[in-house]
């Protein structure tokens, strides 16, 4: 516990951690209380500890009352749709992690198995919920005013404007009908308008493979797909702000989900963790029910003509620099630049340049112009960081990466 004992916190910290262990008591005395369970299951789906990053003793305490019942739990209590998913990966970071002092035999510890996964929640669509929002207070508000309830002053103002200038008109018509009806007076003439500008034509960018986004992601975990034998579904930190679209938030990191046909190919402790290099700018697609919101970069043997691929692999991912961040662009010697927002499909701009993805007998990525005419030079460029540090793989040479 001595790392416990030395951990400041502030005063603030403190007395959530009292709260916490407050908590903890009842836990101890009712394990299966629904209404706290699911308030410490939402609590714990963005924060490692019930502090979000720090450990205390509020951890030791949750664990201490929970992991006697949870050990129990059906696989539907514990990643069913209904289940707590996030109290038991944070038991299994508490009674692994040296950070809270516990030791802990195998056999007495809460079992674990990450592959069994009944339930993954589809990242929130920021865009669409603000839609839905809006349209429900529009329905709301248009409700009100059929009821005759709720009338704006903007709206009654408007009405009795228009019962004045009525009432004016009709004045007017019956003292022209009294006195003879005035001479009309001449309309004046309208000045013909001078002809707008014509705006200059918008500049194109010419393609080239800059306009694809290649960025860092780290993998915080992976899953099994639940619905398709061949995919794992990952979650990946690529440096997106804060409310972006199709992103969610996963242990204080913005993420995004991302399926890919890895399964059988890569062991999964393989995808755990891990740096990767991802195209960020493909259309979302959804695959099996799940949304996938990105692309991870893979080598695997370039297929020689004739050849039908049967994806039996090998199969390897690329590798960024050991240095590199989530969220650094990366990008192809000699052809830098801004990458496009979204690739827009009918444009063909990854279809276009991915055959020129390969890599070298050093075994570094490179894009090799030779392979695409549209890139407009004959160069091969290797694809590193703004920093010079090159992305690679494990052993394929001449390889098509994708």
């Amino acid at each position: 516990m001595s790392v416990l004992e030395s951990q400041k916190l502030s005063s603030t910290e403190e007395t959530e951690v009292q709260q916490w262990i407050t908590t903890s008591e009842r836990l101890k005395s009712s394990p299966s209380d629904a209404s706290i369970l699911d308030k410490l299951n939402s609590h714990l789906t963005s924060r490692t500890t019930l502090l979000g990053t720090k450990p205390s003793k509020a951890d030791v305490a949750i664990y201490e009352s929970l992991a006697p019942a949870v050990k129990s739990w059906t696989p539907e209590q514990r990643t069913g749709e209904r289940g707590h998913p996030h109290i038991l990966r944070h038991l299994d970071f508490v009674q692994n992690s040296g950070l809270f002092g516990l030791s802990i035999n195998d056999a007495e510890k809460v079992k674990v198995d990450l592959d069994d996964v009944l339930y993954v929640k589809p990242p929130t669509d920021a865009k669409a919920e603000k839609e839905r929002l809006k349209k429900e207070k529009a329905a709301a508000a248009a409700a009100g005013g059929e009821g005759g309830v709720t009338t704006t002053l903007v709206d009654r103002t408007k009405k009795v404007a228009e019962v004045v200038k009525d009432a004016s008109v009709e004045v007017k018509d019956k003292a022209a009908a009294a006195v003879g009806a005035a001479p009309e007076k001449p309309k004046k003439e309208k000045k013909e308008k001078a002809p707008k500008p014509q705006k200059a034509p918008a500049v194109t960018t010419p393609p080239s493979p800059h306009l694809i986004d290649l960025r860092v992601g780290h993998i915080l975990k992976a899953i099994k797909h639940p619905e398709a034998d061949s995919l794992y579904v990952s979650t990946i930190a690529m440096g997106d702000k804060p409310g972006t679209d199709d992103t969610t938030e996963y242990e204080g990191q913005v993420c995004r989900t991302v399926c890919s046909g890895l399964n059988g190919l890569i062991p999964l402790e393989e995808m755990q963790n891990r740096k990767v290099v991802v195209v960020a700018n493909l259309k979302p697609v959804k695959m099996r029910g799940i949304k996938s919101c990105a692309m991870v970069l893979a080598a695997s043997p370039k297929l020689k003509e004739g050849e039908v691929d049967d994806h039996k692999g090998p199969v390897e991912l690329v590798t960024p620099p050991a240095d590199a961040k989530a969220g650094d662009r990366v990008c192809f010697d000699g052809w830098r630049g801004e990458p496009e927002g979204v690739l827009n499909p009918k444009k063909k701009v990854w279809e276009t340049f991915q055959p020129g993805f390969t890599t070298t007998d050093s075994l570094e990525v490179v894009f090799d112009d030779h392979l695409v005419k549209e890139a407009g030079k004959e160069e091969v460029g290797k694809l590193t960081t703004a920093s010079g540090g090159v992305c690679t793989v494990k052993t394929l040479t001449g390889a098509t990466v994708r």
